[in-house]
């Protein structure tokens, strides 16, 4: 089934929405939902508002929609970027099959909307390196990663995600890093200003980081730990081919995939950091997943054992469908 994906043509547009479709059908036998975590930024707010009282099926389009356009662009962007030897459409089949890993992942949630704004960031940082008006790059990635901490405050890690990134992107210039960290600043400026003209400076406490380390879910069923465990193992295969091929890549891609792999070691395990959150919010991690999963759905000359991961992702998919609908303990 991989082959089917290993090119990049209209086609396979049509069949990664069949995937989804596929992978995601207890949509079809029970209402989607909306997953919403108290206190943690804008987002969780105009979800509660105006999504949650919708009709299931308009929610059920806007999860598809959101994981749909998500996998594209960041398929799409991979490829102008060349972080691949060739151009194929693996790292959307990738975001789409690890979509359905968790139950939790399964719904639309704050976490799952903001790796739109996770996704920009990422595009902003891989021209870091080759940029004409780096300063003024950096403002705004600097601004965009302050606006995606106040409309999900789990991505405060998102601060430590562009400052290493600019360590690993360009060499040190101070006036460089405090651009960047004017930018960040800027959303929290305005909104501190806004507060306090409005008499209400104390709730600031919302907008800062409720750090609590705790495990996100307490009892741990078998299915959970075969999800983790094999996409552990897809992790750990893509890292290897894309080490292995590192070799072919000029300086710029591989400070790429630097960055991919600081989203993956600092995104993954933000639900055990921050308070008033559960598995869903390590859904920021499936930016960086998806683009290391490419590797090893795309590089083997022999499809044996990227099909053998594309079926045991599809078990898993069924086995968590089965969970969401009941039919399965």
């Amino acid at each position: 089934m991989v082959f089917l994906f290993r090119d990049k043509s209209i086609s396979g547009i049509v069949l990664l929405f069949l995937l989804l479709l596929a992978v995601h059908f207890h949509i079809l036998i029970i209402p989607t939902t909306v997953l919403l975590d108290n206190n943690n930024g804008l987002i969780n707010i105009l979800l509660a508002k105006y999504i949650a009282p919708l009709n299931s099926s308009v929610i059920f389009v806007l999860y598809i929609i959101t994981v749909f356009v998500q996998a594209l662009r960041l398929n799409i962007a991979l490829n102008n970027f060349k972080m691949f030897q060739h151009q194929h459409q693996t790292v959307a089949m990738s975001y789409i099959l690890a979509t359905a890993f968790f139950t939790q992942w399964s719904q639309l949630s704050a976490a799952l909307i903001s790796n739109f704004l996770v996704i920009w960031i990422f595009l902003k940082l891989a021209r870091l390196s080759v940029a004409q008006t780096p300063k003024t790059l950096l403002f705004n990635i600097g601004l965009i990663a302050g606006a995606t901490i106040l409309a999900y405050h789990p991505t405060y890690i998102i601060i430590l995600v562009v400052f290493f990134a600019l360590a690993i992107e360009r060499s040190f210039k101070l006036v460089e890093w405090v651009v960047l960290l004017m930018g960040i600043i800027l959303p929290f400026y305005f909104l501190g200003a806004w507060l306090y003209l409005s008499n209400q400076f104390h709730k600031i406490n919302i907008y800062l980081p409720d750090i609590h380390f705790h495990l996100p879910i307490q009892q741990a069923t078998i299915w959970l730990w075969l999800s983790i465990s094999i996409l552990g193992v897809i992790l750990l295969a893509s890292i290897y081919y894309n080490q292995a091929n590192s070799v072919r890549m000029v300086i710029q891609i591989r400070k790429n995939w630097s960055v991919i792999l600081i989203l993956l070691i600092l995104l993954l395990p933000v639900c055990f950091v921050f308070g008033n959150t559960s598995i869903e919010a390590s859904a920021l991690s499936l930016i960086p997943i998806a683009a290391l999963a490419g590797n090893v759905f795309s590089y083997p000359k022999r499809l044996l054992f990227p099909n053998l991961l594309f079926w045991l992702s599809i078990l898993i998919a069924i086995c968590n469908n089965l969970l969401i609908t009941g039919k399965l303990h």
